[in-house]
């Protein structure tokens, strides 16, 4: 069963359509620079987990700001395309279980959005538009895999090259004589 999982993950289908690479250079860029973010800037890092209530902030901000960093050229790049939009996707999930019931409630810690709405319902759903189109391209690119124009698609076309010059040894089938040996006749 796992490793029926781990293929699944590590041979994903790479003859999706070429426009495949313009999500992932939009998905993968957006996680690089907020992962750039978290180290640039204190409140978008390690002062946003402390404000949030998450265990170790530092570590935590490092580790989030450091996976969001080679993810995100992990992604642009199409390599390990299914591997790495897991974590992604457990992160938006987290992000947006962590920040968006506060703010509908009008509870959150973090600043209140500049302009109304502020807090609610509709609040929630202008706050959570980033959250949600990383969640959803990550989705479709576990599923689809990473595409023509990746290097996941190079790499697996050399597998199946080096897979397939083995299977091109040509076998002869047996001779009448060697089958009447073996089967007794």
């Amino acid at each position: 069963m796992i490793e029926k999982l781990w293929a699944w993950v590590v041979h994903p289908p790479v003859t999706g359509p070429r426009a495949t690479l313009l999500i992932r250079l939009m998905a993968g860029g957006v996680f690089f620079w907020e992962g750039l973010l978290k180290f640039v800037y204190v409140n978008q890092g390690e002062g946003r987990f402390v404000k949030l209530g998450f265990p170790f902030p530092v570590f935590t901000a490092h580790f989030v700001g450091g996976l969001e960093i080679v993810g995100g050229i992990l992604l642009m790049l199409g390599l390990g395309t299914r591997l790495i939009a897991i974590p992604f996707i457990v992160e938006m999930v987290v992000a947006m279980l962590s920040t968006k019931p506060r703010l509908f409630l009008g509870t959150s810690p973090l600043p209140p959005p500049p302009v109304p709405p502020q807090v609610g319902l509709w609040a929630v759903l202008h706050e959570i538009r980033s959250e949600y189109a990383q969640l959803m391209s990550c989705i479709f690119l576990l599923v689809s895999g990473p595409g023509p124009s990746s290097l996941d698609a190079w790499l697996l076309s050399g597998e199946e090259a080096s897979a397939g010059n083995a299977a091109a040894i040509p076998v002869r089938p047996p001779l009448e004589s060697e089958r009447r040996r073996v089967g007794g006749r």
